[in-house]
């Protein structure tokens, strides 16, 4: 098969040949890693920052009880 073809199998369509995109002719390549390693999303870095508490911010804990809030307006708890 030619280099710049490929074939596609999506849900509900016959498998067929098409060309491909080249990606470095869209608008927004350079936000991509492939433009530049500096661009990929660190998803355990991401995930290990959102996770944390810290020490000098004030947060509110809520116990959940099972009691529905429907329950809670009504008044009936």
């Amino acid at each position: 098969m030619d280099g710049d073809k490929c074939i596609l199998q999506l849900r509900g369509v016959r498998p067929f040949l098409s060309n491909k995109f080249d990606i470095t002719s869209h608008k927004r390549y350079k936000e991509l890693s492939d433009y530049d390693k500096k661009n990929t999303f660190d998803v355990e870095g991401y995930l290990e920052h959102r996770l944390k508490l810290w020490a000098d911010k004030e947060f509110e804990l809520i116990e959940v009880d099972g009691t529905t809030l429907g329950d809670m307006e009504s008044g009936r708890e």
